[in-house]
């Protein structure tokens, strides 16, 4: 596969051709990913149980990754497996019971490698307690070795209707009362997390995809936030500085998302599409803590307790974003001017001013910083 041009030498006018030509993955390569991810399906709902004394049976299923969500990587596509199964009726059985399932799913699979119906590589994990099973996996239907990902996880969502307000407030009341800092319990929202980027226009998914090759070619360190901060924060910036318009300057776009990095230690953003202030008086007070807690904060638009400004390396982030606007602002080629001539469209009280008053926050469709 040859090499990706540098972003940094890309031109303003070139950077949706240059996310087309370099990054947007191919329809044969699509359908490959979506023929693997059916097959595990399958797998995991016919094959892991069956016959078990436990008398367990998978619930459902729900994809994830950017496979599912739309914003796969032309070199690259993670397909995220979110298993629920009967054994799991609780937060705390989530905790304890993730380590047996994933190893009876790991059997499972073995099993059929043995038969040679799949070839799978299995990651090793150093946790005792794993709430991940990764693999790649390839068969005579998908020839190439695909990356997976299956976390078994509590029901919390049940079943989901289609064109609902909002998620019950006491989803997330029984959520807080079980949360603590050590324990993640996202994974039961990963439906809502998916959803959330789906519905976002097709050239908003370019975005993300923009902003994740960034991210995995030009950010090294420790700590660093996960992609889908990243994600969120492109939405927010095309959100606030397009005016939520499908149609919107790419070049513009990208660099309102590396100045609200660059200003990250004043960034409080969130949604209010699946929870409120308005909500549940013990949801409301839980968010206001959140809320005021040193920038940056980024709450998960799916899950509350998810804060993804907290605990990261935020400055090593900011460091490269800096240095991205630094390099391209002054440089010329053939007359015509690199990326960062271009102003950005966010308002400059969202980018430089950011007030601590989360008691202010009123409900939005969208996102609200305050």
């Amino acid at each position: 596969m040859a090499a990706i041009p540098d972003l940094y030498q890309c031109l303003a006018n070139d950077l949706d051709k240059y996310i087309y030509d370099h990054l947007q993955p191919n329809e044969a390569f699509l359908t490959q990913v979506k023929a693997a991810v059916d097959t595990i399906c399958e797998f995991l709902k016919e094959n892991v149980y069956r016959g078990h004394p436990s008398k367990t049976k998978v619930l459902k299923i729900v994809k994830g990754g950017s496979s599912a969500k739309g914003t796969a990587l032309r070199e690259g596509s993670d397909a995220d497996l979110v298993i629920f199964p009967t054994s799991i009726q609780s937060y705390s059985h989530q905790e304890s019971k993730r380590k047996e399932i994933i190893q009876e799913i790991q059997k499972k699979l073995e099993e059929c490698q043995r038969q040679k119906r799949f070839e799978v590589i299995f990651e090793r994990t150093k946790w005792d307690n794993p709430r991940v099973l990764s693999f790649r996996l390839r068969s005579k239907k998908v020839p190439e070795f695909i990356d997976f990902d299956v976390l078994p996880a509590y029901d919390a969502l049940g079943q989901l209707q289609k064109g609902r307000r909002r998620v019950d407030a006491e989803i997330y009341v029984e959520l807080i009362r079980n949360w603590s800092p050590s324990q993640n319990f996202s994974t039961s929202f990963t439906e809502l997390q998916r959803d959330f980027i789906v519905s976002r226009p097709t050239k908003v998914k370019c975005l993300i995809r923009l902003m994740k090759h960034w991210y995995k070619t030009k950010l090294t360190g420790k700590k660093l936030p996960p992609k889908y901060a990243l994600e969120l924060l492109s939405i927010y910036a095309w959100q606030e500085g397009s005016d939520r318009q499908q149609r919107f300057n790419m070049a513009q776009t990208f660099r309102n998302v590396l100045e609200l990095i660059c200003n990250y230690k004043n960034l409080c953003v969130y949604w209010t599409e699946n929870y409120n202030l308005e909500d549940n008086r013990e949801l409301a007070k839980f968010i206001r803590g959140q809320l005021a807690k040193p920038r940056p904060v980024i709450l998960d638009p799916a899950d509350p307790t998810g804060n993804f400004g907290e605990g990261y390396n935020w400055e090593a982030v900011a460091r490269e974003a800096e240095k991205c606007l630094c390099q391209m602002k002054y440089k010329t080629c053939a007359g015509q001017t690199l990326l960062w001539d271009l102003a950005p469209t966010l308002p400059e009280t969202l980018i430089r001013i950011n007030p601590r008053r989360p008691e202010a926050v009123e409900e939005s469709s969208g996102c609200t910083i305050q």
